[in-house]
């Protein structure tokens, strides 16, 4: 009982670190917690837990933990096998368990010696000359059912000369995978869950949550190490007419037309994430391309927007701690600066991106513009002009209203 908690424990807790790391490129942290475990709990020398990539029939190795082989690691890139190869994982489990009755185990095992396990009728395995290949003496392999269907495999082997498996381990191990499915159950919600919580249901997007904790991430590099971050800042132009003369249903269309290009542009930059900000704005960040190579991206996210059925193009601002712009102590700061260029383009009706600090350096006047408007921003007593109110803290939801479905006309 022991052992089961401190599984669920540590699945729960690796969830937890995810939440709090949230560059963490894949789920493959949460299965290293529930290899980790179940090695330990089954008196293993090593674990791994595989999942079935029905679309490939492959079973891919997440994690390799304990003691490794000559060429595993321990979250292997390529590392993969034939389902062919296990056939059992390929079975309608459920409907096999049921005719085999409560008290058969639902995992098997393998030993190095004869590729068959000690209970009646265990198939022959090639897993029997992979442990001789790898110096293993046994494993015991329990299939991982989630959603009713085979997800995946829980591995875990002893070494040449430890005791062999038996059939109780044959039973604690199908606890365990069962543990281990329902950890990774849970983990499937919390995806969900943040995946609407950092895309827009309009466009399919980044939304403007997922923008300010990857823009904070890249300004960290950048004091770090230099690299360099870059935003574009895009407004649709003619939404407000398209939803006046052709109906909402065909300004969403408009909108989703550009998200495509804009993600089509953004793949060509390594790490670009592409958002819709709110209404009829979206933006475009990248930390590491040169800001020449943004520039050119940004340059052909305006040709093909200006091809859009029903819109008007795009009025699109750049900038970039590549550029000279001074210093950038904050993400309200580079906002600030994407969106005076982004205003003068609107202004003046641009084909092209304009680009901060490419016109007089520090002099540059959408630099100026940015300095004014953040001056005003401070002041007591707010001066109310024509021009457009620029963000004063990135994450203002009252700047520029984010808008989870459907478009605001502007």
């Amino acid at each position: 009982m022991r052992a089961v908690v401190e599984l669920a424990q540590a699945m729960a807790r690796a969830q937890r670190f995810r939440d709090a790391e949230p560059r963490h490129p894949t789920h493959r942290e949460v299965a290293r917690a529930a290899a980790v475990r179940a090695c330990a709990a089954m008196d293993g020398t090593f674990a791994a837990v595989s999942a079935w990539d029905r679309a490939r029939g492959r079973l891919d190795v997440l994690v390799n933990v304990g003691e490794l082989a000559t060429g595993e690691s321990e979250f292997p890139e390529d590392e993969s096998y034939p389902v062919h190869d296990f056939p059992e994982i390929t079975e309608s489990l459920r409907e096999r368990w049921s005719l085999e009755g409560k008290d058969e185990p639902q995992a098997w095992v393998e030993t190095a010696g004869s590729g068959r396990g000690p209970s009646e009728g265990a198939p022959v395995h090639p897993r029997a000359a992979a442990l001789r290949r790898r110096g293993r003496g046994c494993c015991v392999v329990a299939p991982i059912v989630l959603h009713g269907r085979a997800w995946g495999q829980l591995y875990v082997a002893r070494g040449v000369g430890e005791p062999v498996f038996d059939r109780s381990d044959a039973h604690f191990a199908t606890i365990l995978a069962e543990i281990i499915a329902a950890g990774l159950a849970q983990n499937e919600q919390l995806e969900e869950v943040r995946r609407l919580a950092f895309t827009d249901q309009l466009t399919g997007l980044a939304n403007r949550r997922a923008i300010e904790g990857k823009l904070e991430d890249g300004l960290e590099r950048h004091r770090e190490d230099g690299a360099v971050v870059s935003l574009v800042v895009c407004d649709v132009n003619g939404l407000k007419r398209v939803n006046d003369e052709l109906g909402h249903a065909a300004g969403d269309r408009l909108l989703e037309r550009f998200g495509m290009v804009l993600s089509l542009c953004g793949a060509t930059l390594p790490g670009a994430l592409a958002a819709r900000l709110g209404g009829d704005e979206f933006c475009l960040l990248t930390v590491g391309p040169g800001a020449d190579e943004v520039v050119k991206a940004a340059e052909e996210v305006c040709r093909k927007a200006s091809g859009l059925q029903a819109g008007d193009g795009v009025a699109c601002g750049v900038a970039s701690t590549g550029d000279p712009i001074g210093p950038v102590p904050s993400a309200a700061r580079l906002f600030r600066l994407a969106d005076a260029a982004q205003y003068r383009a609107k202004a003046a009706r641009a084909q092209r991106p304009v680009v901060a600090g490419r016109d007089g350096g520090t002099q540059d006047p959408v630099i100026r513009l940015a300095d004014a408007s953040e001056a005003e921003d401070a002041s007591p007593v707010p001066h109310v002009g024509d021009r457009r109110h620029f963000r004063g803290h990135a994450h203002d939801p009252a700047e520029t209203p984010e808008v989870p479905d459907g478009n605001t006309s502007t």
